[in-house]
């Protein structure tokens, strides 16, 4: 039986991933898997997302932010998990 748990994560994508479609390309792999949340720059040049969903599809959504677009180079994902909140749809926020 597959994992149906919701989760709750929050990642921070370090590496060459601003100015790269890091962010449109998120939202869009994140929608298609049927997760919500949300992804934006920070001014550091880190990019930030939350992602909710099944723990499943989260999971995969992790693992793609390892590699990100084709023109990203990933260094470091940190990740946190945290309370779900129940948020819906996946958009993306402006840089703070």
């Amino acid at each position: 039986m597959e994992n149906t748990a919701i989760v709750h994560v929050h990642a921070w994508i370090s590496g060459r991933v601003q100015g790269v479609g890091y962010r449109f390309t998120t939202c869009q792999v994140a929608s298609e898997r049927g997760l919500s949340g949300w992804v934006r720059n920070l001014t550091d040049g880190r990019v930030e997302a939350v992602f909710e969903g099944p723990e499943a599809q989260v999971s995969a959504m992790l693992r793609w932010c390892e590699q990100g677009p084709e023109t990203a180079i990933v260094k470091n994902v940190k990740i946190e998990y945290g309370q779900v909140e129940g948020l819906q749809g996946f958009e993306t926020r402006r840089t703070i």
